[in-house]
Order: structure tokens, then sequence, then C-alpha cells
């Protein structure tokens, strides 16, 4: 009925900042020739530290990133297969339709919800994916780079705050509920942040599906992969956190 919000699109990034300092040198009053004989050598002018150049944030295109995400290949050596944009802005315009049908319960979880089925304004993405029909998963990879890394730094936020507050939370949509359970896992990346979760979701039927995600975020790019199916657990945490540091670089 519903497809775990997360596998359409999640992404986070961190808000790094430099502080360059300055410096102003006094200048020295050369002594009358009357009197330079007796008065002492003047000290030498201070050097002017060289500023700190500020770090310029890389732009990536849609097609590099898709260039990354093609090389990529999940814990079994399959190559992942770049999903279509058209489908990626598909799937994120389900994810918004589902995500203001619903009523969340309790309401602040909604953010969370929110944060996974959108992109910043003028972002650029990539996502693959791979499929293994064996054990019924499916490993996705998304990258996102925001022009503005605080874009992605307030959505992290907002996430990462949700994530504290909704353990367990209540999805009804169109008659029918789901049941949420949230987990967070500590994972380290070669991001500057990293975060992972364990999402379990009892859908209508009983059944229950399991979404595992680690992100990483470096500057303005982020990287999130996630692997959910029926039989997840947070051990796979180790099959995903190559692929998001093979985007990171």
């Amino acid at each position: 009925m519903l497809a775990p919000v997360a596998i359409l699109v999640s992404a986070a990034a961190a808000l790094t900042g430099c502080g360059g300092a300055t410096a102003t040198s006094a200048s020295t009053a050369l002594p009358s020739s009357a009197s330079a004989s007796s008065a002492p050598a003047a000290p030498a002018p201070t050097p002017t530290p060289t500023p700190t150049p500020t770090p310029t944030t890389k732009a990536y295109t849609n097609e590099e990133l898709a260039t990354v995400i093609e090389g990529l290949k999940d814990s079994q050596g399959r190559a992942l297969t770049v999903i279509p944009a058209a489908q990626i802005n598909q799937g994120m315009i389900v994810a918004k339709q589902a995500i203001k049908a619903a009523v969340i319960t309790p309401s602040v979880c909604a953010a969370l919800a929110n944060s996974n089925a959108q992109i910043p304004e003028g972002a650029t993405y990539a996502a693959g994916q791979s499929i293994s029909v064996a054990d019924h998963t499916v490993t996705v990879i998304t990258a996102v780079s925001a022009k503005d890394p605080a874009q992605l730094a307030g959505q992290t936020k907002q996430s990462a705050d949700a994530l504290g507050q909704c353990s367990t939370f209540r999805m009804d949509i169109s008659g029918q509920t789901v049941i949420t359970q949230v987990r967070r896992l500590t994972e380290a990346t070669h991001g500057d942040r990293s975060v992972g979760s364990l999402i379990i979701q009892t859908l209508p039927t009983g059944q229950k599906q399991t979404t595992l995600t680690v992100t990483g975020v470096k500057g303005n790019l982020g990287a999130t992969a996630i692997k959910t199916g029926a039989n997840v657990t947070a051990d796979s945490a180790a099959e995903l956190i190559p692929l998001v540091n093979a985007v990171l670089g």
C-alpha cells in the first residue's frame, strides 16, 4: 500500500564554516636626522599574515552524480542501476501526495516523513538501485548536492530532532493504518556527520517491512544508502557504509 518513505528520497548534509584571521600592521615612524644617531633602531614592520582562502563549494551536476552512482556495486558485486531522473521525480510527487493525505500521530513525527520525501530547491541528485531476488531486498543509494549546505543542514536537524521523539508513530491513510517503529543507529562514514536508522513498518495486512538507512554528509554533498526487505537487520549497515563512502570520496 505504501512504500517506506525513506526509500523514495533521503538526503542530509552538514553546514561547515571557515573563519579567517585578519590583521593590520602598525606603521613605524622614522626618527629625524638630528636624533637618528642616538635613537634606538626602529623595529621591523610586522608582516601581514596571508588571509586563509575561503574554500569554494563544488557544484555537482545530475550527470556527475549519476556517473558516481553508475560505478558502484552492492555487497554481492552487482552493479547498481541508475534510476532515471523522471522516475525519481515521480517518486517524490507520490511521496508528497501520500504524506499530505496521511494523518500522522504524534504530529511531530510528520517532520521525519516530510524531510525524507523532499529535495532542497535547486539541488542536484541521482540514485541507483540493486534488487536481490534471492533474499527479496532492494538496495538504494542516493546522492544529493545542495547549492547552500545550510539547506540540507536545516533539513537534517529537523529529521534528527524527529528521530529522537518518534520511536513509534502511526500513519492513517485512506482508512488504513501503518505502524512505524524507528530505532536510531550509530554508524560511522567518511562524512563530517553520520547517522543511521532502522525502520520497521507494520502494514495493514500485518506484514512487516524493514528499512535500514545509513547517511553520511560532507560539505554540501550528502549520500544515503538504504536496504529494505522483510528480513533486513541492523547488521546490514556494514553493506551500506561502503556505498556512502564511495559517493563522499
